[in-house]
């Protein structure tokens, strides 16, 4: 059976150019993207590329990519990126790597943010099957907890631990997770701005209105979602 992450991350290369400086999230979508990218000699040894995530950055090295490290630029010319879910505006969650500070982080400095993966992750709406994830400053985790219990009463926050070490997951800041399981969401425009009202919350793993497209692969092979029909990637 043909792998359809892989069928996608084929897909994007014909919207990469010599020269530029692409930005690359986490996952085994994008790790197809990598090997792809080093099949491609003229464009691998033409690009920059930068890197929200440990594994891919490892996976770059290894591959003798041309790399700079995110504080080291303030424009991209193109990020891509997989996600958890995302909905027919292409807004997307991205919550179970605990990275999506640097990831929105390169989105928002890209000229061209694109999704890519199967489409399963494409839904009508997005699906409280996941969590939204907060990074959240250490000493603000118990205020953290009571403010998103007193504003959403029906949510379950929870403090993300981990399964490779006794406590809690400690991001690359040296922050921690909350993961906010809602019953159904609050109004997706409204969200990211309630959250990060609170003191303590550094970011957030809903990425609303940042994407321009989705390239996605599926039954009927591989599609271009572009956010606005008018977009053209």
């Amino acid at each position: 059976m043909e792998d359809l992450k892989q069928v996608a991350a084929k897909a994007a290369l014909d919207y990469i150019q010599p020269g530029q400086t692409i930005g690359l999230g986490a996952g085994s979508t994008i790790a197809h993207l990598v090997n792809y990218l080093k099949s491609e000699e003229a464009l691998f040894k033409s690009i920059t590329t930068i890197t929200s995530s440990y594994n891919t950055l490892q996976q770059l090295r290894e591959h003798g990519f041309s790399i700079k490290q995110p504080g080291d630029v303030s424009r991209l010319d193109i990020y891509f990126d997989g996600c958890d879910q995302f909905d027919h505006q292409l807004n997307a969650l991205k919550s179970g790597g605990g990275i999506h500070t640097q990831e929105k982080l390169l989105a928002a400095m890209a000229d061209k943010f694109i999704l890519i993966g199967d489409g399963a992750k494409y839904v009508t709406q997005l699906y409280t099957t996941f969590p939204v994830v907060i990074e959240v400053i250490p000493e603000a985790v118990p205020f953290v907890m009571k403010q998103l219990k007193k504003i959403f009463s029906l949510a379950n926050p929870e403090l993300r631990l981990s399964n490779k070490k006794d406590g809690a997951v400690i991001t690359e800041h040296g922050n921690l997770l909350i993961d906010i399981w809602f019953r159904s969401f609050p109004p997706l425009d409204s969200l990211n701005h309630r959250l990060k009202e609170i003191p303590g919350v550094l970011e957030t793993s809903l990425f609303y209105n940042m994407a321009h497209a989705a390239i996605i692969a599926g039954k009927k092979g591989v599609e271009i979602i572009p956010k606005d029909p008018a977009y053209l990637i």
